[in-house]
């Protein structure tokens, strides 16, 4: 069997389990040492990212420590008036809050932490976040105002008096989403495309200085969900480090993952789901399951 006849046919497998979990999916999978070894599925699609654009944004605070323009242990005191609205971290917290701007990024990219995110991003601004995507040739990313911004925006797409109300009116089954939810031209986007490149930016030490790319990789290892693709690849010795990004029907995870003989792939995996339920446990397992099938192909006669 040819390299594309296989290459087509693990495509029909990804799309067949995509579409098994109530799933459109997205994916880039590849060797780190050989990008042009990878398995995808409609890699160059932009699609809302939610979180993951935490992802960009690290690497723009990194940059500019690099620089000298930005001291990533400059103390900040967040007031509850500063939070903006999430299930962790500051984002969920009553009262004052100091804490280094170091800090604040291993909050947003560990737990997801919204409010430390947003903070960072206000730090660094937007336009040189999207700056630095467009130096690391990321075509398909911006960031649009992060998750700030796109809750704004939701709130004035759904016509909601508050983003409580507006959230609740993505998960309602019976509600059609209204029109532009989910385009990407309004909100924080990328490609899973993008994503690989900006993975491997960050693990060869191109996307900042060595030293800040140890501290990236490190803080991407502390995330501790394991429902999506850590779950593709539930072993000791094989180092899952991720981002994930939720936002409506959409879950995504883009990250990467080790094994013990030192081989390395960049995985980014975008799912919406055919339904708005808050939980769907297959939807966020496929996103794994699918990262795992891509990896057996790419080592081939291997395997995990």
């Amino acid at each position: 069997m040819s390299a594309r006849t296989r290459a087509s046919s693990v495509e029909r497998t990804l799309r067949e389990m995509f579409a098994d979990a109530g799933v459109r999916g997205w994916l880039h999978v590849a060797d780190l040492r050989q990008p042009s070894a990878h398995i995808a599925v409609d890699p160059q699609e932009p699609v809302p990212m939610g979180s993951v654009y935490k992802v960009p944004l690290m690497v723009a605070f990194c940059r500019l420590a690099d620089e000298g323009a930005l001291d990533p242990l400059q103390r900040l005191t967040l007031e509850p008036h500063d939070r903006i609205p999430g299930p962790t971290g500051v984002s969920m917290l009553h009262d004052s809050v100091t804490m280094s701007l170091r800090d604040l990024v291993l909050l947003m990219m560990s737990i997801s932490d919204n409010t430390s995110a947003d903070t960072v991003l206000r730090a660094v601004g937007p336009a040189f976040v999207d700056e630095v995507c467009r130096d690391l040739q990321l075509t398909d990313t911006a960031i649009h105002g992060g998750a700030a911004g796109t809750f704004a925006q939701l709130v004035s797409e759904t016509g909601a008096g508050s983003l409580d109300a507006a959230m609740a009116r993505l998960s309602d089954n019976d509600t059609a989403a209204p029109p532009g939810v989910y385009d990407p031209v309004f909100k924080a986007s990328t490609t899973p495309a993008d994503m690989a490149l900006l993975l491997r930016a960050i693990w060869t030490d191109t996307a900042a200085s060595a030293e800040r790319c140890a501290f990236m990789r490190a803080a991407m290892h502390r995330q501790p969900w394991t429902h999506r693709l850590a779950a593709g690849f539930p072993y000791d010795d094989v180092k899952v480090y991720g981002k994930t990004g939720s936002f409506g029907s959409m879950r995504h995870e883009a990250g990467v993952v080790e094994f013990p003989d030192g081989s390395t792939y960049t995985a980014a995996v975008f799912t919406q789901a055919a339904r708005a339920d808050r939980r769907l446990p297959r939807a966020d397992a496929v996103i794994g399951a699918a990262a795992r099938v891509a990896v057996e192909e790419l080592r081939g006669s291997e395997g995990i």
